[in-house]
């Protein structure tokens, strides 16, 4: 079977990838952003998108949620009578040949997934896992292939993927307000989150977070039975992690009472918390040698959300308190900061640092990209920080960082696009 992918450099994307190639299956892709470690997995991967990339011998045609459907590789696949699916609809026929557990929410989808992945695995239950992060444990990569009944993943609620999936467990993080491009508000939300919940087949469990101002808005609507679970309980005090945070202590729960449904045993359970030192980009935390001779402690996170990037920095508040925190914010999305722009200048504005410095929007280039990051930027509260700047690129932004951060202070890389690249561009 003869697969391509366009997108493929996706982070979620490339572990479907993954899955076809654990098959044996020819798999090729197409992306500007280019997967290297695919292409030594045994991928063929192009730079561009062009129909030329299509074999003749082609089966399936899979494309990331992110690629116009009028892309002329979809559109040339289609006129050929190539089976062409979305990464939702391919991912969603996975779902219905295993015995599938699906992490959803708005925040936290990935850490919990690992947490459970490396429970599951611990406990013996050898689970297939498509992850969006990466895992050191699964050998740098954001996908695992098991031999059991298991598949774990990780059912996105952007433009209603989740839709797409029919798990038997589910689990929800929390409900927030994002993607508003696509829902038209609040309650369109949690109106799509019920109908993946109540769509048959119906589910043997469904995890909620009661914690959760959205899930608890979410329960009243539901009709489904619930478990739930709070850090209020009991269980929460039994465990112990080396990742700090509230956020991530709630995340460690959920995965807690999934893998107790699992009948794993309460102590391996524990005993996998308790060894979870993290993923890709979620609170990563390093120590670099720089340019200009110190050295410097950093910390990248994925944070691009106001809810997210407000648990982030408690997080680095809880584990570095007498600390100086010098903040890189990449706002994600032009849509997602305009509309969410009251709440990202509430939060940042909430926030002691010692520098806050706001580049342009991941891959939004140009006067309105710029504008909307000076408003933000200027109305900073200047009680609360000695300086916000906006820098536009990523070059003159090591730059800045490198002119001015003391050696004594925290570097908080934030944001879901490039943004980690400044880690290279500030160290020897």
């Amino acid at each position: 079977m003869y697969v391509h992918f366009v997108g493929v450099g996706g982070i979620g994307v490339s572990a479907l990838a993954r899955y076809y190639l654990s098959l044996g299956s020819e798999v090729s892709g197409s992306d500007v952003f280019l997967d290297k470690d695919l292409e030594k997995e045994g991928a063929k991967i192009f730079s561009k998108h062009a129909k030329e990339n299509l074999p003749k011998n082609l089966h399936l045609l899979i494309y990331s949620s992110a690629v116009p459907e009028d892309n002329e590789e979809i559109v040339f696949a289609k006129r050929k009578g190539v089976k062409v699916q979305s990464y939702a609809e391919a991912l969603g026929d996975l779902t219905r040949k295993f015995y599938t557990i699906a992490v959803s929410g708005t925040h936290g989808k990935s850490t919990t997934t690992a947490m459970l992945s490396l429970i599951m695995i611990r406990a013996g239950l050898d689970p297939t896992v498509i992850l969006g992060t990466k895992l050191k444990e699964f050998g740098g990569k954001n996908f695992r292939k098991g031999r059991s009944k298991y598949l774990l993943i990780e059912a996105d609620e952007f433009r209603a993927a989740f839709l797409n999936y029919s798990p038997k467990v589910v689990l929800i993080t929390n409900v927030d307000e994002d993607h508003l491009d696509f829902y038209k508000n609040r309650e369109d939300i949690l109106q799509t989150f019920r109908y993946y919940l109540e769509k048959k087949p119906k589910k043997e469990a469904v995890f909620l977070n009661a914690d959760d101002r959205g899930c608890k808005s979410l329960e009243k609507i539901l009709s489904t039975p619930l478990k739930k679970y709070s850090l209020f309980s009991s269980e929460a005090k039994k465990i112990n992690l080396k990742i700090p945070g509230r956020h991530n202590l709630s995340n460690a729960l959920g995965a807690f009472f999934v893998s107790k449904y699992l009948q794993v045993k309460e102590k391996t359970v524990l005993q996998a918390l308790s060894s979870f030192s993290g993923s890709w980009r979620r609170f990563e935390e390093k120590t670099v040698k720089t340019k200009n001779g110190s050295s410097l402690k950093i910390i990248i996170d994925y944070a691009h959300h106001p809810t997210e990037i407000k648990a982030t920095l408690q997080a680095v508040r809880e584990k570095y308190p007498r600390k100086k925190i010098f903040l890189v914010f990449q706002p994600h999305q032009h849509e997602r900061t305009y509309r969410l722009f009251s709440r990202f200048v509430e939060i940042l504005s909430a926030e002691k640092l010692e520098k806050l410095v706001i580049t342009d929007i991941y891959t939004v280039k140009g006067r309105e990209s710029e504008e909307v990051v000076k408003k933000v930027s200027a109305k900073k509260l200047a009680s609360n920080v000695n300086k916000a700047v906006y820098i536009g690129n990523l070059k003159k932004t090591a730059e800045y960082i490198l002119s001015y951060l003391p050696d004594d202070g925290i570097l908080v890389i934030m944001g879901a696009g490039d943004v980690y690249k400044l880690e290279g561009m500030l160290k020897v």
